[in-house]
């Protein structure tokens, strides 16, 4: 039985089905994704220039400095950003015992297809110029940013780069086609998510770009090579199907594949980390999963409690 704070995920996506449906504004706590998320504590914040973009470096106490993760919010490439994804990245950083880094893409609205892969792309090379080495980084993501973490590693690969030691993704939109059986057959669960809306964010997202590009669609893609993938969807999503048909197109080409379904939760539940007891028992999946992709040993470093939060 589902847990009564995990209902707040369940209300923030009903709250803006309502808003979208009726053209209103959204309610700023409904529109404010990251008020799920409880601070996790012992965890700094610090600013950085990737590019052209700001960046937000997430650093536990004591986590290894020489292992990192980096993460891609979600959002559908029309909202999310390093502040609403800050907690729930620090409850996951800080349980793996690794720095991570929230780097930040285009929206829509600023650019189309491909250009925020190969923002993605260029946050693994810029990785690789501080001194992390690829098999001591990981690359995560929810929902669009899980699309753009495979599709960057499927870049990297066909380009000869190292690839980094694992990918996570959380409620993944890997598939821009909405092929899906599954924006049907949890159509009456999902409020947020229904087919109609997923595909006019694809569409302004591509502008006019194949849906089922592989770089837009991993499930259409070679998947041969791809490093250990672990993916989480909630079993009430429409979304459902793209963790599952990527997990057995990965298993099919000889990549190492795992996909948890989380019984009747929605879309990017893990943002109730902290809040929910499914949320937390997800991030600790996570976590005891991937720490042994990044190797033993690490080098850790004790931080000033002083230290100002970004």
């Amino acid at each position: 039985m589902n847990s009564k704070q995990s209902l707040a995920n369940k209300i923030h996506y009903e709250t803006l089905a309502e808003a979208w449906r009726s053209g209103r504004e959204s309610p700023q706590d409904a529109s404010e994704w990251s008020v799920l998320t409880a601070e996790p504590g012992g965890v700094d914040y610090v600013e950085t220039n990737l590019g052209d973009k700001t960046a937000l470096w997430v650093r536990p106490k004591l986590a290894a400095e020489d292992r990192v993760m980096l993460y891609l919010h979600g959002g559908g490439y029309v909202g999310g950003s390093i502040w609403t994804h800050r907690k729930m990245v620090g409850h996951l950083a800080k349980a793996i015992g690794c720095n991570a880094l929230l780097a930040t893409y285009d929206y829509a609205f600023e650019s189309k297809f491909p250009r925020q892969i190969e923002q993605a792309v260029a946050a693994f090379e810029w990785l690789a110029e501080q001194g992390i080495e690829p098999k001591h980084m990981i690359g995560a993501g929810d929902s669009a940013g899980a699309g753009l973490i495979v599709a960057a590693a499927i870049k990297r690969r066909d380009a000869g780069r190292p690839l980094p030691a694992a990918l996570l993704s959380i409620s993944g939109w890997h598939d821009f086609s909405a092929s899906g059986r599954s924006y049907e057959t949890n159509r009456e669960k999902d409020a947020f998510f229904q087919k109609a809306s997923v595909d006019m964010l694809t569409s302004m997202v591509l502008g006019g770009s194949d849906a089922r590009n592989p770089l837009a669609s991993p499930i259409f893609a070679d998947l041969k090579g791809l490093p250990p993938i672990y993916l989480q969807v909630g079993g009430d999503e429409t979304l459902l199907d793209d963790s599952r048909v990527l997990a057995d197109r990965a298993k099919a080409a000889g990549v190492e594949a795992r996909v948890d379904i989380f019984p009747g939760m929605l879309h990017s539940f893990q943002m109730m980390a902290g809040r929910a007891p499914e949320a937390d028992d997800a991030i600790e999946r996570l976590a005891q999963w991937v720490r042994p992709k990044l190797g033993p040993g690490g080098t850790a470093a004790t931080r000033d409690e002083s230290q100002q939060v970004a």
